[in-house]
């Protein structure tokens, strides 16, 4: 049994909890993520809540608990506060990596820019499925500049209205379309709001 002195110098950010009920909670965020996938620009909302560290929203803290296990490397912006680091290694124990290139899911908080899609992992020719996705926060998926969506899972077209987006995203996601199958795929976050945009997702001019 741990001394009392070691249990009052723990770092209390190891100890703030994830899901309520871990099986559950991370089924129910799944289900929300396919849909997402499933439906590109269709925001869902959060079905659970759980533990948020400093640094991260509650989306992206909830997808990464469903999502991020040993055999993920996560890439987080050097300075993202120490808490949510110890977050994610105690909840879902993956490594975190410091090389963009490496990571399964590159997280990208409030306040900090968004990498190039180019230098994520874009897959393999024979593995397309090792590719990155991106967990971007952005201020709002309410209002800002609209995007119109087409492709998969999109009946006709799907309107997304974001703030938050790099200034060459349209230019730098038509890249991402032309190197189907490879590319990455992305989760943008607001609060506890999110939509994805497969790499077969294209935007309108």
């Amino acid at each position: 049994m741990p001394s009392t002195q070691s249990m009052t110098t723990a770092p209390a950010t190891s100890l703030l909890p994830g899901f309520d009920n871990p099986v559950d909670d991370a089924q129910q965020v799944f289900r929300a993520a396919l849909e997402a996938f499933a439906h590109p620009g269709r925001l869902e909302t959060l079905p659970v809540t759980s533990g948020q560290p400093e640094g991260l929203s509650p989306a992206l803290t909830a997808l990464l608990l469903t999502l991020a296990d040993p055999d993920t490397p996560v890439w987080l912006p050097a300075d993202v506060p120490a808490a949510a680091r110890a977050f994610l290694r105690f909840h879902c124990g993956c490594p975190l990596v410091d090389n963009l290139g490496e990571a399964t899911f590159v997280c990208v908080p409030a306040g900090h820019a968004m990498p190039a899609l180019a230098d994520c992992a874009q897959g393999l020719p024979a593995y397309p499925d090792r590719s990155a996705t991106l967990l971007v926060e952005v201020a709002s998926l309410h209002a800002g500049d609209t995007l119109t969506l087409r492709g998969p899972g999109i009946e006709t077209t799907q309107s997304l209205c974001v703030t938050g987006l790099p200034a060459d995203f349209r230019a730098s996601w038509r890249a991402n379309n032309a190197g189907f199958p490879l590319g990455v795929d992305l989760l943008l976050a607001s609060g506890d709001e999110f939509c994805a945009m497969t790499r077969t997702t294209h935007v309108e001019d």
